[in-house]
This record gives C-alpha cells, sequence and structure tokens, in this order.
C-alpha cells in the first residue's frame, strides 16, 4: 500500500487531512511535533487521533528550540494570547518559520519510509494570517523537498499535499463530517485547557465553521458565540 506522512497536530485541520488520505488510500504515517508549545494537550489528542486511524506507526518528534527561538504567544508566555476577535494582521501566535521546519523534517521521514506523499492542513482561507500557510509556500517546499532529497534526485518524487488550501472551515468540516472524522478527539484551542476557551482565533474560527456547517462542534468550551 502506498504511504502518506501526514503531518498531525492533534487539531481539527490535520485530522480532516487524516481522513482525506485515508479515503484516497494511503496507509497512514503521522508525525507531531513537540515544539515546546504552551502546553501537551495537542500531542496527547494527536495520540488518540493516529490510534483511531490505525496508524502503523506514530513519530512525535522533539523541536523544542523553538521555544528557546521564541517570538510566539504559542512558546512564549510572556506574550499573551489575544482573546475577543480574531486578527486581521500576522498575530502574536505565529510561530516563525514553523511550517517550513515541519516540513523539512516530514520530508526526511517521508524519505526513510517510503512514502509517495505529505499531508499538511494548511489554509489560505479561514486563518489566522500566518505566510507559511499560503499557497506559494506550499509550492516553493515542493520543489525544495524534490530538489533536497535522494528520492528527487533520483528520479522519485515526493509531493506536499495541501488539500484544505483553498477551503474555508465551513468546508473542512463538511468535508470531516463526511469523511466521519473523529473531531470530538481534536483539540483546537490556543490555551490548551481540558475545556476550550472559545475566545481565542483557533477556538472562535472553529466554532464559526462549525455553526456554517449546521452542525454542533463536539468538544466542550468554556464560552461559545
Amino acid at each position: 500500500m502506498k504511504k502518506a506522512v501526514v503531518v498531525l497536530s492533534g487539531g481539527l485541520d490535520s485530522t480532516t487531512c487524516m481522513g482525506m488520505a485515508k479515503e484516497q488510500g494511503y496507509s497512514l504515517y503521522p508525525i507531531t511535533f513537540h515544539y515546546g508549545q504552551r502546553h501537551n494537550r495537542e500531542v496527547e489528542q494527536a495520540e488518540k487521533v493516529a490510534k483511531h486511524f490505525d496508524a502503523p506507526e506514530h513519530r512525535i518528534v522533539d523541536v523544542s528550540f523553538l521555544q528557546q527561538i521564541g517570538g510566539s504567544a504559542l512558546t512564549d508566555e510572556s506574550i499573551e494570547v489575544r482573546q475577543g476577535g480574531v486578527d486581521e494582521e500576522i498575530p502574536a501566535t505565529y510561530v516563525p518559520a514553523r511550517n517550513m521546519i515541519f516540513l523539512s523534517l516530514a520530508s526526511a521521514y517521508a524519505e526513510v519510509i517510503g512514502a509517495e506523499a505529505i499531508f499538511i492542513g494548511v489554509s489560505a482561507v479561514d486563518f489566522s494570517g500566518y505566510p507559511d500557510c499560503r499557497p506559494e509556500f506550499i509550492e516553493s517546499m515542493n520543489q525544495t523537498v524534490n530538489l533536497a532529497t535522494k528520492a528527487g534526485a533520483t528520479g522519485g518524487h515526493l509531493n506536499i499535499e495541501a488539500p484544505l488550501i483553498h477551503m474555508t472551515k465551513k468546508e473542512t468540516i463538511e468535508e470531516g463530517l463526511r469523511l466521519d472524522v473523529p473531531y470530538e478527539l481534536t483539540t483546537s484551542c490556543y490555551l490548551g485547557e481540558e475545556v476550550a476557551c472559545g475566545e481565542c482565533d483557533s477556538c472562535l474560527l472553529r466554532l464559526k465553521g462549525f455553526e456554517e456547517a449546521g452542525a454542533k462542534d463536539p468538544i466542550p468550551y468554556a464560552k461559545r458565540r
């Protein structure tokens, strides 16, 4: 069976990608990154999602040097996580070069296991303005990965798939519901509590998506819109 590495954060988008990759007939090899974020909850939920999909292998990789670098509200607790509305500019929760680092490591893993594709759940539509969620970035990384790997240099090809890149959160959720994706196992809140805050950018985008999709979000919230 053909293999795909899935960058799995434990969130809604990456879990939807797991369902989409499975439907396309891939054997799933999720990779999750512990990057010194404020909480471990997303890593714990990613483990549950990987088990749900019967992944033959789930790698959890420590890249906590991103916490040492800092520069993000997700890796530096002295920087406040904004609540109450979605930022129009690049928000404090942007982690410098995060997806570039994640995709580089995912490509190394994919090359070792002989995977044909890497799935990542970035969206350029309903998102918080992160520059590493743009189509131009994914296209550039696709070229770089195939130039920089043995597989690419010897006639093979590794494709970075970003199936949500042009989808709204509503459309993503509708696709996930069609695929029976276990959204009850996912987490999106930047604060990482068992009960989501309902007020950070990530919670607001998620709640808006479920509302527009005409569905109820199965995870608990301290506050809903």
